[in-house]
């Protein structure tokens, strides 16, 4: 790690913000399925199912949109800090639940809490880590989501066990404690050297830096020179822009805004939280009897989409943004189309007495869904898991950086909420018609990624100017792109050569 230790150290205890979306999720796929639970609640069908969990994302959304107003003008960590109580707030509301309604409302305030940590955290990590870096860094989010949802699983399994409510009660409960972690840890963390500097105070901001750059020696060059490339980016800034909601519909930042909302979209419509979930209900569905196997099934799903998100926070920064999502997107779309061929050529549909679905695949396909469910996970936590995040968070100038993040994670949660209300509603209905949906989506999206995203990596946010003034057509604008780096390393090597 060497000089970016410190930078790595910060943006490692912010991600912690992903930690509770991720354990929220991976909760809820196996609570879902607890006997005691859906006594308790009334043993909601899928309409009910749907309105529990979506409620969460509902809060998101809202929360999401809040958090561009209160990141710029209470800073990134306070904000991060403020949304830790939220969600701690909502938590014990849903802990100590006496009817739906009430677990409806603590999701609701748990979400608002999510939503401004899900646009606000990204923005932190991208703002305090080096270009060469920053995907890894802001990676580190989806990593933390992914441990979320394994520790979430696993603690699941462990209180099903447990004959009273207090199998659902306990792991609700739980999320209250990494919330005071992050909470705690976040007073000892810096303010964002960006966020300073558009807030007049550069002498805070030349001591961050230093701090995360170069174990506090002010006088660093690498240090003095991005204090002046942020400070000449704010003046700029200040003297050619707008603050307002409205210069999101202006040329040029209308073209990233839409970008930055398609690309958290398109995250969504992956189908990965319908994996994550609804997984137990899937391989209840594929024909894995009992609840110890479904739920076991879910515990390795959850193993392996952490340890898929890893090649992504080593080589992002070097693979680039647009083949890890093509790639990845390829992946996606190859798994859900065998999974739809395979399930709707051998399926067998019959509604059992509690209202689920059982497909009554042969031993063969069932054991293929499950792969094809693995390799899904595999193909998304390479690529749409942390680019989703990484992408919207650098694309943006600092004037108008939190507001646009604001609205592109609003997209997020806008989609999670839709897909979490009907999926459970399609899986029942259409079964493997909802597969072949996705892969549809996912075909699409490697012509889009392709047609219309620039390549981000390696470049300093005050950068981005250059990469986004081009076409549209991102595929034809690559040559002007390498024109320009070439000028600029040529330019470089001429003022070195002079000086010396």
């Amino acid at each position: 790690m060497g000089r970016n230790t410190q930078a790595y150290f910060v943006g490692g205890v912010s991600a912690l913000g992903g930690f509770l979306f991720g354990f929220d999720t991976g909760l809820m796929s196996s609570i879902l399925e607890m006997n005691y639970w859906k006594a308790y609640f009334g043993n909601p069908g899928s309409v009910g199912v749907g309105v529990i969990t979506s409620l969460l994302t509902a809060g998101c959304f809202v929360g999401s949109l809040c958090a561009g107003y209160l990141a710029d003008r209470f800073s990134r960590k306070r904000t991060i800090m403020v949304a830790c109580v939220v969600f701690s707030l909502g938590a014990s509301i849903q802990c100590g639940s006496r009817n739906r309604a009430m677990l409806i409302a603590g999701r609701f305030v748990a979400g608002l809490g999510v939503g401004v940590l899900s646009m606000t955290v990204p923005i932190y990590q991208s703002e305090i880590a080096p270009s060469h870096i920053r995907g890894r860094l802001v990676s580190l989010q989806q990593w933390a989501i992914t441990w979320g949802l394994l520790v979430a699983f696993w603690i699941d399994y462990g209180c099903h066990f447990i004959k009273s409510n207090a199998s659902w009660r306990i792991p609700i409960g739980i999320q209250i404690v990494p919330a005071a972690i992050l909470f705690c840890s976040m007073m000892f963390m810096p303010f964002s050297p960006r966020w300073l500097i558009d807030h007049d105070r550069p002498d805070e901001a030349q001591k961050v830096l230093a701090r995360l750059r170069a174990g506090g020696d002010m006088q660093d060059p690498e240090v003095v020179q991005e204090l002046d490339d942020i400070k000449e980016a704010v003046r700029v800034e200040r003297e050619t822009a707008v603050r307002s909601y409205f210069e999101l519909l202006r040329f040029p930042i209308r073209r990233r805004v839409a970008l930055g909302v398609a690309i958290q979209a398109l995250q969504q419509l992956t189908g990965i939280n319908v994996i994550m979930y609804f997984a137990p209900s899937l391989f209840k569905q594929s024909g894995l009897s009992g609840d110890n196997a479904s739920l076991l099934a879910q515990g390795v799903n959850g193993v392996i989409n952490m340890l898929a998100t890893i090649p992504a926070i080593l080589f992002v920064d070097r693979w680039g943004r647009r083949v890890t999502l093509m790639i990845g997107s390829l992946g996606c779309a190859i798994t859900y189309f065998v999974q739809a061929v395979a399930t709707g050529a051998t399926q067998n549909k019959i509604y059992e007495d509690d209202g689920s679905v059982n497909l009554q695949l042969p031993k063969g396909v069932s054991y293929l869904v499950i792969v094809m469910v693995y390799l899904f996970v595999i193909s998304f936590a390479m690529s749409w898991g942390p680019i989703g995040w990484i992408y919207p968070s650098e694309i943006f100038p600092m004037h108008i950086r939190s507001k646009a993040n604001s609205i592109t994670t609003a997209s997020n949660w806008l989609f999670n909420f839709v897909i979490g209300l009907v999926a459970p509603i399609l899986m029942k209905r259409i079964t493997w018609g909802l597969d072949l949906i996705f892969a549809i989506i996912m075909f699409a999206a490697i012509a889009i990624i392709y047609v219309f995203y620039p390549e981000t990596k390696n470049r300093s946010l005050e950068d981005m100017e250059v990469i986004f003034t081009g076409s549209v057509w991102a595929h034809r604008d690559r040559k002007r792109v390498m024109e320009y780096d070439n000028a600029h390393v040529h330019g470089d090597a001429s003022k070195e050569a002079a000086s010396a």
